[in-house]
């Protein structure tokens, strides 16, 4: 279908101009009707509550779920059947006694229930409050700020940046703190919004809160472990983790650029590939039915990007794109999965080498974590002649339009949104020999797993002259800081960018991981604390500014012309009851990039 056609005549992709100077009001509801900040219940539900998304200096997407409440069986059967008729308002005031955009919709069965509306000619730098309405239901009350005008020399965005909220483990408290934190404009994810395993082995508690997931078509693993598999697998937990009250007062309040990385489909998965086992086998029904549910549930704008629900490819669906905010900050979001090759090294091969099964065991240990260097160099230049260029994670399209993107941005920061760690995590253990063939590089998964690839980009912001670069990356459930260079050895090496890892909201912490799988091994000593583990990264890796491998929690970011300073706001752990705890806030850190100098400052709060 033509995708200018697509656009304009689906419910599923509403785009709405707004109405501009135009003013309207919106007819009485009936006494006992539900206020503009609450949800009412009675034909209809918005139990996903309402969320904001792609804040432009023109224009904001806004999304809801709308669905028929329960009746009695035969007539919900037939009403769930329907698209549900619904409006959004947009007005500048907190009453809605005067509405510049008022929007028909029609919330589909075919899309689960979701809408998401593109409202356009709205002005720079302003507040708008919106709402959904269905009959006589109204929705909770959203509030979402439009960017700065992108020629304006602004002089001050704050916003902050998650990721790795897993349902199943620990508490989401940051949320709470991060919505109730004053003058952010936006918030960014950075992936990992769903986890698509449910059950199996834990090593955190969970919440009381968060009762156990189940999904209608789940497929199992050999340990138990549940994976979501079908379209309604994926929906299921979106609509569940849209039910926490802390995730929609969040999305409530502010808008929210999204990304993904693996667990929205699958752990460490490459395009429609699947790493469960050695055999990285190709699920393309999986991949787009996972596709398909991320566009329905996040509020993201496709008049700049690419959703084809009718094509057959797993690359039905392009997330990368930019935003400006004025000429102070760009942001540039990459998709580090959807185009990525195959990690570098082989699980196949490292099973085939210990004679484990090639197809049904898995060796992630050996060929995406714990890696030897000599190794991981000899694969790749494999790989190199096997594919005509060296293999990557942005893939070559979307590789030279961050080139580009980054080129021309005439902005003070260039802000990456970028999911996995970019700074250097290689460890020598103690009693190796001191040669290359000792050394393990700890994360494949992430750059470090793709050198040549690593290299040429920021090699190309050296010999660009770009400065001012900074990456916010998640995934790996830790807070780092550290300045990365061309070359990551650290005498040839030059500075070029600063790459803040923030924690995971709840996901089980890189610290426990290590210190269970080093658990009865002569490296059990290393992982005794996470000061420990700590102090061992921050040794083998000296350009870590900064490192707690124990932490969950947030980033939020203040940005001036002449600092980009980053708080890392870590989270206390759950109650011995299974409670979140009120006063969430163990810490915070502030690490601060001068503008024009590829250093930071770090400092305890």
């Amino acid at each position: 279908m033509d995708r200018r056609h697509f656009l304009k005549s689906s419910a599923f992709f509403t785009i709405a101009a707004a109405t501009g100077a135009r003013t309207a009001s919106r007819p009485a509801l009936p006494a006992g009707a539900a206020s503009n900040s609450l949800n009412r219940f009675g034909l209809y539900r918005f139990a996903q509550g309402v969320a904001s998304g792609d804040p432009r200096a023109r224009s904001i997407v806004f999304w809801t779920r709308c669905v028929p409440a329960p009746a009695d069986e035969q007539h919900h059967a037939k009403r769930a059947m329907r698209a549900v008729p619904l409006r959004l308002e947009v007005s500048t005031q907190p009453d809605f006694s005067a509405l510049i955009a008022n929007v028909p919709l029609s919330a589909s069965p075919d899309y689960d229930f979701t809408v998401r509306t593109k409202v356009t000619a709205l002005s720079p730098n302003t507040t708008y409050h919106y709402r959904f309405i269905a009959d006589d239901d109204m929705s909770a009350s959203g509030v979402a700020r439009t960017a700065p005008d992108e020629n304006e020399a602004n002089d001050l965005i704050r916003f902050a940046w998650i990721n790795c909220q897993d349902w199943g483990v620990n508490h989401w408290q940051a949320m709470t703190l991060l919505a109730d934190e004053s003058d952010l404009a936006f918030v960014v994810h950075v992936g990992d919004y769903i986890y698509e395993t449910v059950g199996g082995p834990r090593s955190d508690a969970v919440e009381t809160a968060h009762p156990a997931l189940k999904l209608p078509d789940a497929k199992r693993l050999a340990d138990g472990t549940l994976y979501a598999d079908s379209l309604e697998d994926y929906r299921t937990l979106y609509r569940t983790y849209r039910s926490d009250p802390r995730l929609q007062t969040l999305h409530q309040r502010l808008p929210m650029i999204a990304v993904w990385d693996d667990h929205e489909f699958s752990d460490d998965c490459w395009q429609d590939h699947q790493v469960y086992t050695n055999e990285e086998r190709q699920v393309t029904r999986r991949r787009r039915n996972a596709n398909r549910a991320w566009a329905e549930y996040m509020p993201v704008d496709w008049s700049d990007v690419r959703f084809e629900p009718d094509n057959p490819s797993f690359m039905n669906i392009r997330i990368y794109r930019d935003f400006r905010f004025g000429m102070l900050m760009h942001l540039v979001m990459t998709d580090e999965r959807l185009y990525r090759d195959d990690h570098v090294v082989s699980e196949a091969a490292i099973a085939h080498a210990h004679l484990h099964d090639p197809v049904h065991g898995n060796d992630a240990a050996g060929s995406r974590y714990f890696v030897q260097q000599n190794v991981l160099q000899r694969f790749e230049t494999w790989d190199t002649r096997h594919l005509g260029r060296a293999p990557s994670i942005l893939g070559p399209e979307q590789t030279q339009w961050w080139k580009d993107t980054m080129r021309r941005s005439p902005a003070v920061w260039k802000v990456w949104g970028n999911e996995v760690m970019l700074n250097r995590l290689w460890a020598v253990m103690p009693g190796a020999p001191k040669d290359p063939a000792a050394r393990l590089v700890i994360d494949c998964d992430s750059w470090d797993g793709y050198p040549a690839h690593k290299h040429d980009l920021l090699s190309w912001l050296k010999e660009q002259g770009i400065h001012n670069a900074v990456s916010i990356s998640g995934d790996l459930h830790a807070f780092q800081c550290g300045v990365v260079r061309d070359d990551p050895d650290p005498v040839r090496g030059t500075p070029v960018i600063v790459d803040f890892v923030c924690a995971g909201i709840s996901s089980t912490s890189f610290y426990a991981y290590v210190k269970a799988g080093w658990s009865g091994t002569p490296f059990a000593s290393l992982a005794t604390t996470p000061a420990r583990l700590d102090a061992f990264l921050k040794t083998n890796n000296p350009d870590l500014c900064h490192a707690d491998h124990d932490a969950h929690g947030y980033a939020s970011v203040t940005v001036t012309p002449e600092h980009f300073s980053v708080v890392f706001n870590k989270m206390k752990p759950l109650n011995p009851d299974g409670t979140a705890p009120a006063d969430a806030l163990l810490d915070r850190t502030r690490l601060t990039v001068p503008r024009d100098a590829v250093e930071v400052r770090v400092e305890r709060l």
